[in-house]
């Protein structure tokens, strides 16, 4: 698959464009924390400043922005928001995420409806929620 026709098999359903104060550096804790591939061009301002790059976590797309409070563009707050991973293997994404800088908010563990599941703030304020679903909930690969 060409890298065009990589980028459009990822641009559907709902993607999450946060404005994060450090784009650069973003990029790379995603990759360190969540194992994010970017995909497609980084798009700059003059100013050297991230106007939009996509990564892709999980199978999903993401994109991010550099702050332009001239435009009305602030920070995304985490707290506005989650960002959830389905995954299979919880503890490799949990472990992952925690080693690279993610602060734990609440513990990845067995929970009352049969899933493990645990919630992280990372270094630029987003939240992450880890959801291993119980093996009879599995999906597929």
């Amino acid at each position: 698959m060409s890298p065009s026709n990589e980028y459009k098999r990822l641009m559907h359903g709902v993607i999450p464009y946060a404005t994060v104060d450090g784009v650069d550096k973003a990029i790379e804790f995603y990759a360190r924390a969540f194992g994010a591939v970017p995909r497609g061009q980084i798009t700059r301002s003059e100013d050297g400043r991230v106007l939009n790059v996509s990564i892709e976590i999980n199978g999903g797309l993401m994109m991010l922005m550099d702050p332009f409070p001239e435009h009305g563009s602030l920070p995304s707050a985490g707290n506005q928001f989650t960002l959830q991973l389905v995954i299979a293997d919880g503890d490799l994404w949990w472990t992952r995420a925690v080693e690279a800088g993610c602060e734990v908010l609440s513990p990845f563990k067995l929970e009352f409806w049969g899933d493990r599941f645990g919630r992280v703030r990372d270094p630029f304020g987003l939240e992450w929620a880890f959801n291993e679903p119980a093996p009879e909930k599995q999906l597929s690969a």
